[in-house]
């Protein structure tokens, strides 16, 4: 659906810059990916724990290489979460996932007037990012913001379940669904940071 891809004019861009830090975000916007990968990474001290939630726009990015290289600088929640046993080591993987001194990610939606809409099926990022996490940096595409929370929500289900849905049956076999949904319409200011690309990227 091209209303749910297409890029925002300037003074759009500008005016929901403003709206998310009103509500407590701190925002950069960058015009490509490797800009988009140096924003995040400047952010995070060398030796931080990082979470790489799964995130098309992180894989394409590359900032989900950069941060879980295991000779780069960060330490790689997600790394050591992925070396435990699902079936019995459950509560520690939640307790890394979760634990981690910066969760990134990407978000659903983007509203005009300032907030931001994540869904998930299973909801294993989202605790972090409503709470858990001390620091949290949120990358998108653009093409992300919409007018309102009825559109965001439209757009969660009617273009990025869809594309989601293709990408977990290549991935894991199955497809997916909209288990749990995160509105974040106000944030304590310096905790959460969006990097906005000027470019379509993500679902």
């Amino acid at each position: 659906m091209t209303q749910f891809t297409t890029l925002p004019d300037e003074d759009l861009l500008a005016t929901t810059v403003v709206a998310l830090e009103e509500h407590g975000f701190s925002v950069e916007v960058v015009d490509d990916f490797e800009a988009a990968r140096k924003a995040v990474l400047t952010r995070i001290p060398h030796g931080s724990s990082v979470m790489t939630n799964t995130s098309v726009t992180l894989q394409e990015t590359g900032i989900q290489d950069a941060v879980n290289d295991t000779d780069g600088p960060y330490e790689s929640a997600r790394n050591r979460m992925l070396a435990l046993d699902f079936q019995t080591q459950m509560a520690e993987m939640k307790a890394i996932a979760g634990g981690a001194d910066y969760a990134l990610g990407s978000v659903h939606a983007i509203t005009a007037g300032g907030a931001v809409v994540i869904a998930s099926a299973s909801g294993s990022q989202l605790a972090a990012y409503a709470w858990g996490a001390p620091n949290v940096i949120f990358v998108a595409g653009a093409q992300k913001i919409v007018p309102d929370l009825e559109v965001a929500h439209d757009r969660v289900v009617n273009h990025s379940l869809k594309l989601e849905d293709v990408r977990a049956q290549a991935t894991y076999g199955q497809g997916s669904y909209i288990g749990k949904v995160l509105e974040i319409r106000q944030e304590m200011p310096g905790r959460i940071h969006l990097v906005l690309i000027r470019q379509n990227v993500g679902f």
